[in-house]
C-alpha cells in the first residue's frame, strides 16, 4: 500500500480523516463518505468514518496534550506507537477481545481500526441498565491471557525483558502516579468534588494508616513489571453487547502489576453499583465474581500448561502469587474508587445522577468503600469474600 505522509504532525479534521481514508484505500474508489469526531476521552481525537453501505472504519489520534486540560498539559505522541503495539500483543493471545488494526502512522500520532460502532461503551450500557451477560466472563478471559503469556511464567523471561522495554511509558504512567496514587490522599489543585464531601475528603486526608497502605500500592505499581497490563482498563474503555466484547484504548500499557488491571476494572463496576439501590446491585457484583473466578481458573489452567517457569511444579507456589495478586486486585480497586469520586476524572455512573442528596450519598459511599479496600485487603482471602465484605460496608447505606 502507497501512502503519501505528511511531513509533520497535525490534527486532523473530519475533511482530512476523509482525506486519510482514500489514501488508504480502505473503500471502493469514489465511494462517498461521511465522518463524524466522537470521541470523548480525555486524550485523543477520534473518527467515525462510513460509506453509503454503512462500511465503516475509526481513526484515532493522539494529541500533544490532554484535552481535560488543554495545552497547558503536553502529551508525549508516542502513547500513540504504544497503543498499537499493546493491541498487536495482546491481539496474539485474545484475537476475539481487541479490535482489528489496518493501519499505523507515528508521524501523525494515527491509528485506524475496526469499526465498533454497531457495540456500546460498556460503562454507558450499563448506566442505562443493560447486563451484559458475558462482559465479566469475557473480561476474566482477557485478563487471564493477556497477563499471563506477557509474564515469566508464559513467556521466555528475557523475551519478556526486551518487550518490557518496548512499552516503557513513563509520561502515562506519570499521569496514574499521579491521579491515582498521589493527589486525591493529598489536598491538591487537581482533585475535584462537591462541597458536601468536604468533611469526608478532609477525615480521608488526615488519615495516616490510609496514606501508608496507599503508598504501599504506589510502590507496587512503580515496582513490580510482572506483565504487560492495558494500563486504564475501566467500563469505558471496553465496547460490549450481549455476545461480544472488545477492550480498547490500551495507551497507557506498561509493564506492572498483574493487579493492576484486574482492581480497575472491578472497581467500575462497583462504582456502577453504587449508583444503584441496594436490590439492584447483585447484578453487578456477581459480574465481579466471574471476573475473578474465570481469571482465576484460565489463569491456573495455563499455569499447569503453558508456564515456562521451573518453579510452577513447586507445591503451594501457585497459590501463593494468585494471593498475592487478589490482595492487590483489591487494593488497586480501592485507590480506583477514591480517585473516581474526588480526584480529577470522575466517572459518569455517579456524576449523572440527578438527585445531589443521592449523588453525594453514593459518593460517600465510594469514599467509604475504597478506603475499607484499602485498608483491609490482606485480610480478605477470597472473591466470595471479597463480595461479602463489600455488601457490609454497603449494608447501612
Amino acid at each position: 500500500m502507497t501512502v503519501i505522509k505528511e511531513s509533520i504532525y497535525e490534527p486532523l479534521t473530519e475533511q482530512t480523516a476523509i482525506e486519510l481514508a482514500n489514501r488508504l484505500n480502505l473503500f471502493q474508489e469514489g465511494a462517498s463518505l461521511t465522518c463524524n469526531e466522537i470521541g470523548d476521552g480525555n486524550l485523543n481525537l477520534v473518527f467515525h468514518i462510513q460509506d453509503t453501505n454503512n462500511k465503516g472504519i475509526i481513526i484515532k489520534q493522539a494529541l500533544p496534550y490532554a484535552k481535560v486540560v488543554g495545552e497547558s498539559w503536553p502529551l508525549t505522541l508516542l502513547r500513540n506507537k504504544i497503543e498499537n503495539e499493546a493491541l498487536r500483543v495482546h491481539g496474539q493471545f485474545v484475537p476475539s477481545l481487541v479490535p482489528e488494526v489496518y493501519y499505523t502512522d507515528e508521524e501523525l500520532a494515527v491509528t485506524v481500526m475496526e469499526d465498533l460502532s454497531y457495540l456500546q461503551i460498556a460503562r454507558r450500557g450499563l448506566i442505562e441498565g443493560k447486563d451484559y451477560p458475558l462482559l465479566s466472563q469475557h473480561i476474566g478471559t482477557y485478563l487471564a491471557n493477556t497477563l499471563f503469556f506477557t509474564s515469566d511464567y508464559g513467556m521466555n523471561q528475557q523475551n519478556k525483558k526486551r518487550l518490557a522495554k518496548e512499552f516503557n511509558n513513563p509520561e502515562l504512567c506519570k499521569i496514574t502516579e499521579d491521579l491515582v496514587f498521589t493527589d486525591p490522599f493529598f489536598n491538591h489543585e487537581t482533585n475535584n468534588f462537591e462541597e458536601g464531601l468536604k468533611s469526608f475528603v478532609e477525615e480521608l486526608w488526615a488519615d495516616e494508616h490510609l496514606k501508608l497502605e496507599v503508598a504501599k500500592l504506589k510502590q507496587k505499581f512503580l515496582t513490580a513489571g510482572e506483565a504487560l497490563v492495558h494500563g486504564d482498563l475501566h467500563t469505558g474503555s471496553i465496547f460490549a453487547s450481549s455476545t461480544e466484547t472488545k477492550v480498547i484504548d490500551p495507551e497507557f500499557a506498561f509493564y506492572g502489576p498483574f493487579g493492576f488491571d484486574i482492581g480497575q476494572f472491578i472497581a467500575n463496576l462497583l462504582l456502577n453499583a453504587l449508583s444503584l439501590e441496594q436490590d439492584e446491585r447483585e447484578k453487578l457484583f456477581n459480574h465481579v465474581e466471574i471476573t475473578w473466578n474465570v481469571f482465576s481458573t484460565t489463569f491456573t489452567s495455563l499455569w499447569k500448561t503453558e508456564s515456562v517457569e521451573i518453579f510452577s511444579k513447586t507445591n503451594g507456589y501457585l497459590d501463593y502469587v494468585l494471593d498475592q495478586i487478589i490482595e492487590d486486585t483489591i487494593g488497586f480497586a480501592g485507590c480506583e474508587l477514591v480517585r473516581r469520586t474526588i480526584g480529577l476524572a470522575h466517572v459518569a455512573d455517579l456524576d449523572e445522577i440527578s438527585s445531589d442528596d443521592i449523588r453525594i450519598h453514593a459518593k460517600r459511599n465510594a469514599l467509604k468503600l475504597g478506603k475499607a479496600l484499602i485498608t483491609n485487603r490482606k485480610q480478605i482471602r477470597s472473591i466470595e469474600q471479597f463480595v461479602t465484605y463489600i455488601r457490609g460496608v454497603l449494608q447501612h447505606d
